[in-house]
């Protein structure tokens, strides 16, 4: 698969971290519109959220009861860690002794995966970061665009801006960076929603949104 790791290799990681998300409820025919908020679950007819059938009226978040006055219901300290992925990739490097190639790099509120290439980007060696320690997994068979840390320029601090304003019920699992296969480098966000369902958002350095899928 172009530009992606191994699905099957990504999925092991989450499962083991998170999980990710399947199937999608989220109706959306494009990129949203900052005007436009796209809209992951419907409340009932009566105003309550179907999650926990709280009122929304006064503006609390559908899963924890949490103040939607900040466009988001979901809290900052629960956001994936998009900052450790730096860090997470330096202690790598001095473990290993280098600078590596990534097929991919994903990080969650609380761990980071790091997809390492191997053998000509034919393998792929998964490692945790997680609480400052790393851990590894044996090398699976792999294929896809790869980067190096060097090719990394996002804003760590703004990735996320857009996407919780124009979505904000959903609840961000991870954010991730891996290589097109074009040698460029692409950012995503993959969110789920409290009705089920989730979206593969693709999004610029600044956090631009460049497009929306659907999680299959």
């Amino acid at each position: 698969m172009v530009g992606r790791v191994s699905r099957a290799a990504v999925a092991l990681a989450l499962t083991f971290t998170l999980g990710r998300v399947l199937g999608a409820c989220a109706s959306t025919s494009g990129a949203p519109t900052s005007t436009t908020p796209v809209t992951i679950c419907n409340s009932n007819a009566n105003g309550t959220d179907n999650a926990n059938g709280t009122d929304n009226a006064n503006g609390t978040d559908n899963a924890n009861g949490t103040d939607n006055a900040n466009g988001t219901g979901q809290a900052t300290a629960d956001l994936p860690d998009v900052a450790k992925i730096s860090v997470a990739i330096d202690a790598l490097e001095a473990k290993l002794g280098a600078a590596q190639q990534y097929f991919e790099v994903n990080a969650t509120a609380r761990v980071v995966n790091l997809f390492v290439a191997l053998n000509n980007a034919t393998l792929t060696q998964n490692w945790l970061y997680a609480d400052g320690t790393l851990t590894s997994k044996g090398p699976q068979k792999a294929n896809g665009g790869t980067f190096t840390k060097a090719d990394l320029h996002f804003h760590a601090d703004k990735v996320f801006s857009v996407v919780r304003t124009q979505i904000p019920a959903a609840i961000l699992e991870s954010f991730y960076v891996n290589g097109d296969g074009k040698g460029n480098v692409q950012y995503g966000v993959l969110t789920s929603a409290q009705c089920g369902g989730g979206l593969d958002i693709l999004v610029g350095p600044d956090g631009a949104v460049k497009s929306v899928n659907p999680v299959q």
